[in-house]
């Protein structure tokens, strides 16, 4: 089995789609004959041809209305948004357009586009560059949220997205692109959109968390066992649809919950999965679910990122937290 960097998995799921179905198309600034500015689609234009594999102008909003009118005539768009921080050029596409089309029109139209886009902190990029933005799209009804922690998932979960029906917002995090490398599969397979994955087992806490705060858990998480503390760390996967089944069977078994998130606190992932939590499985808490995130202020600069940044200890912390209560 290969060994590839999450970038090159990345890469090797759209060749992938590209080589099975002729309707799949690849466009936004500067994925053609450049590859990208992560080189996420190097050698993709030479070997599928400028049709299928090109660049558009440097127009965020531009990108959104190609996709979706891409996608009612029958094609399946990839669609590469350059950072993050620059959808909100192209918000109107995604979440008042392509996200309604199959209910606005009946089921007589489909958008079965995927929105593919890098973020997070940690390679001291500049802010708008690093955001995490996934709380905004988890609140638009009709977009799958999809946040790969490693280089399986990310060819998988990929592969999934592009033969989706509905649009997909794929992110995909700067600091793991090609921080490590995993195995990962010739040729086509899938990981299901909304299956959790849980990555450590344990019996004391769960730690909920997604994308690279899954191997900052993880460390945490080796760092307490040696503390008498077995902790279970779910990875997501997938903000929407969230499989909350798998988190409700880790509660159940370690009565005890608290979730991770790269974003700022306040209205993100880990409150509406802390809320779903009271709803369905209240009664197995021994103590109040906490959440560990970044402060409530833009992305920091550089020089104090690690500081803004959740980490190890302020995981651990957390932990200690809800043992302690």
């Amino acid at each position: 089995m290969a060994q590839m960097t999450m970038i090159e998995a990345i890469k090797d799921a759209m060749r992938v789609e590209l080589e099975r179905d002729e309707n799949v198309l690849l466009f936004g600034e500067d994925v053609g004959h450049v590859g990208g500015v992560f080189r996420a689609t190097e050698g993709l234009q030479k070997q599928f041809g400028e049709d299928r594999v090109f660049d558009t102008p440097l127009a965020e909003s531009g990108i959104g209305g190609l996709a979706l009118g891409l996608g009612v005539q029958g094609f399946r768009p990839i669609a590469e948004i350059q950072f993050v921080g620059f959808i909100f050029e192209v918000m109107d596409s995604i979440c008042a357009q392509a996200s309604r089309m199959r209910y606005r029109s009946g089921g007589k139209y489909n958008s079965p586009i995927t929105f593919r886009t890098p973020f997070g902190g940690g390679v001291h990029a500049p802010e708008l560059h690093t955001d995490s933005l996934e709380g905004l799209m988890m609140q638009t009804p009709g977009i799958k949220v999809v946040i790969p922690s490693n280089p399986y998932d990310a060819k998988g979960l990929l592969i999934s997205a592009i033969r989706d029906n509905d649009p997909v917002f794929f992110m995909e995090h700067l600091k793991l692109y090609r921080s490590f490398r995993g195995e990962v599969p010739e040729g086509e397979y899938t990981v299901p959109i909304g299956k959790a994955n849980v990555v450590r087992e344990g019996s004391d806490v769960t730690i909920i968390t997604y994308g690279n705060m899954v191997h900052t858990s993880l460390k945490a998480a080796e760092e307490l066992e040696k503390q008498g503390v077995q902790a279970e760390v779910i990875d997501l996967r997938t903000l929407m649809p969230l499989d909350i089944e798998t988190i409700v069977e880790s509660v159940k078994k370690t009565n005890r919950a608290i979730v991770v998130q790269e974003a700022q606190k306040t209205s993100g992932a880990a409150a509406e999965i802390m809320a779903q939590i009271n709803e369905k499985a209240i009664l197995h808490l021994e103590a109040p679910v906490i959440r560990v995130a970044a402060p409530d202020t833009v992305v920091a600069f550089g020089q104090i990122e690690k500081e803004w940044l959740p980490n190890e200890k302020r995981v651990i912390a957390g932990v200690k937290e809800v043992i302690n209560f």
